[in-house]
Order: C-alpha cells, then sequence, then structure tokens
C-alpha cells in the first residue's frame, strides 16, 4: 500500500467499509469527507488503478453500473497498513 496515493488508500478504505458500492457511492462518501466535489476524470482512473493492481474487483450490477469490492490482497494491505499506523498512533 506504500506505492498508493492518499486518495487511493481513502477509496480502498471507502470500499472495503461498504458491500460492493457502485462508482457513485463511493464518490459520493468521498465528497462528504473531503467536503469537496469529486470529479469522475480523478474518480475512475483511480479505481482502475486498484484494480490493476490487484487492491480491488470490478465487477458490474447492470450494464451501466460497475461495482466494487477489495479483494483478499487488499484486505491483507488495509491490515497491515492498520498495524503499521498503531505503532505510531
Amino acid at each position: 500500500m506504500y506505492d498508493l496515493t492518499a486518495f487511493q488508500r481513502d477509496l480502498l478504505y471507502v470500499i472495503a467499509g461498504t458491500n460492493e458500492p457502485h462508482g457513485l457511492a463511493i464518490k459520493d462518501e468521498l465528497e462528504e469527507y473531503y467536503e469537496n466535489e469529486i470529479h469522475h476524470g480523478r474518480l475512475y482512473p483511480n479505481l482502475d488503478t486498484l484494480v490493476e493492481k490487484g487492491l480491488v474487483e470490478k465487477g458490474t450490477k447492470d450494464r451501466r453500473t460497475n461495482s466494487y469490492s477489495v479483494t483478499k490482497r487488499g484486505q491483507r494491505e488495509i491490515e497491515a497498513r492498520k498495524e503499521w499506523e498503531e505503532q505510531y498512533v
């Protein structure tokens, strides 16, 4: 997870804490947290990066809607990050 941006890490956390969210649900969660608009041009390329890294799996809800879920590798990365953070916080 060391090679992720903070935004990508936040995406991973939101996906992990939600049951197979779709892109707009993830966007809404992050907009509430950041208190700023998240543009599609920022959201979807970063989601694709998480998929390419094997941390997130992309599925389909219907013809127009993708869903996202954390892979086992993604969950291990979250656990490792949490352990690392607990050393300092």
